[in-house]
């Protein structure tokens, strides 16, 4: 029989815990019998001496274990369950192309997603611009349209990894969000609940990014994958760039309009495109769906040609509730600001710079996420037709499109991308779009 109060003793001390104590304490986390006091104080053990990869492990899998864990057995899929997770950016929409593209050469990608935080947006958020989508549907509807359609992105029940939901409560209070060990373990708990047979890890990096720095956001991906295979599941992490939007627009609806535009050929960002193709071809690697990666990347420029990958987003949406011709009409469904008009930079030159993370907040600020969990989304407002960096601004080339409810909205919009974008005389340092990838044979 194991005491909480010795285990937070043991942990605080420098000491290392044992897979027993570790369950112990995350099964009282999940039945109510250790406090939050307690649960606050265990994370600041951690904080302080950080854990070993055995330790994390062990925290993660307790964690996965606190509620239900998919099994998918019964479905009778004819290929790999596979998915992606991402620490999260501003105008990331891979979730909605990258779902459809690799279902469509042969996987399986129940997606259990989340909302937006802070200054990076939910997928979640830009589902539910689609008018009908249901984000939580029974795991009988869950199952069948991942069947179906090849995919199926929704929200994480009450079920899934309960002990995180309180253990991450207790950290945002505690000022314990910031250590890689209880990073690792809440990301991973939820993700490898759902039943995967492997995931790839997308970790961003630059002034948009979750990780401070480049070494911070290498040592969570070298972390993910470690504790991700020890735990079971092939994982591999790719570390992609966030120093600039990644998409052309930014808010929900417009993510989506752009979603749908990429998928059905209409236009394709050249840096989203590479990046959801380095994901995607990586994820039909590790599901035995393709030999490598350049085979991978010839499969899945044949089924976004031929219109294969946006049928199975089709089907995700008609399945989930959403309208039947969505694709074909999206403009007609996904709700317009009243006002959309370009901001120009206040004087012109080359786009050296991008707060990736105050143009996510500017979005925020107008309406498009959340300042708290209580608040409402509009999900019309944003930005889209971003420039780049290294791009010329001038008063033909405006910084980006606003789409805003009123004129003061967008005024206040306007000034905050003018501070957020950098404009000038100053040399472009160039950053790659996609920087390494880190399996487990690396490590």
């Amino acid at each position: 029989m194991f005491l909480p109060q010795e285990i937070i003793r043991k942990k605080r001390d420098g000491e290392v815990l044992t897979t027993a104590e570790i369950e112990f304490f995350i099964k009282g986390v999940a039945d109510d019998s250790i406090s939050d006091s307690q649960i606050g104080a265990f994370a600041m053990t951690i904080f302080f001496n950080e854990m070993t990869m055995p330790e994390r492990i062990a925290l993660t899998c307790a964690m996965r274990d606190s509620g239900m864990v998919m099994n998918w057995e019964h479905m009778d899929f004819s290929g790999p369950i596979v998915d992606k997770h991402s620490t999260g950016g501003v105008g990331d929409v891979t979730s909605l192309i990258l779902g459809p593209l690799v279902a469509a050469c042969g996987g399986f990608v129940p997606m259990i997603s989340g909302r937006g935080l802070g200054h990076t947006g939910g997928t979640l958020d830009k589902l539910e611009s689609i008018p009908g989508y249901n984000i939580t549907p029974n795991n009988a509807v869950f199952g069948q349209v991942t069947k179906d359609a090849g995919v199926a992105i929704i929200g994480q029940t009450g079920d899934l990894a309960p002990a995180d939901k309180r253990v991450y409560a207790v950290r945002d209070i505690t000022a314990t969000v910031d250590n890689i060990s209880l990073i690792t373990a809440s990301i991973l708990s939820k993700k490898l609940a759902a039943g995967l047979d492997s995931l790839v890890m997308d970790v961003k990096v630059g002034s948009g990014a979750f990780m401070p720095t480049y070494e911070d956001s290498e040592a969570l991906a070298k972390s993910i994958v470690a504790v991700a295979n020890g735990a079971g599941t092939k994982t591999t992490a790719i570390l992609t760039d966030m120093n600039q939007v990644l998409a052309s627009s930014a808010g929900n609806a417009l993510e989506v309009r752009e979603s749908v535009r990429f998928l059905t050929g209409e236009y394709q960002n050249p840096r989203l495109y590479e990046i959801t193709m380095t994901l995607c071809a990586e994820m039909l690697v590790l599901g035995g769906l393709a030999e490598s990666s350049e085979q991978a990347r010839q499969k899945l420029q044949a089924v976004l040609d031929d219109g294969r990958a946006a049928q199975c987003f089709a089907k995700m949406v008609t399945g989930l509730g959403g309208p039947k011709d969505f694709v074909e009409n999206y403009d007609h469904y996904l709700e317009k600001a009243d006002i959309i008009k370009p901001v120009f930079a206040a004087q012109s030159g080359t786009v050296y710079a991008m707060d990736t993370r105050a143009i996510g907040m500017a979005v925020v600020s107008m309406g498009g996420g959340r300042r708290v969990s209580t608040d409402t989304i509009d999900y019309a407002v944003g930005f889209d037709d971003f420039i780049r960096l290294g791009d010329i601004a001038d008063q033909e080339t405006p910084l980006a499109v606003i789409h805003a409810r009123n004129e003061s909205q967008w005024q206040e919009a306007a000034e905050a991308l003018r501070k957020a974008i950098k404009v000038g005389c100053e040399a472009y340092q160039s950053t790659p779009d996609v920087y390494g990838q880190i399996r487990a044979e690396d490590l």
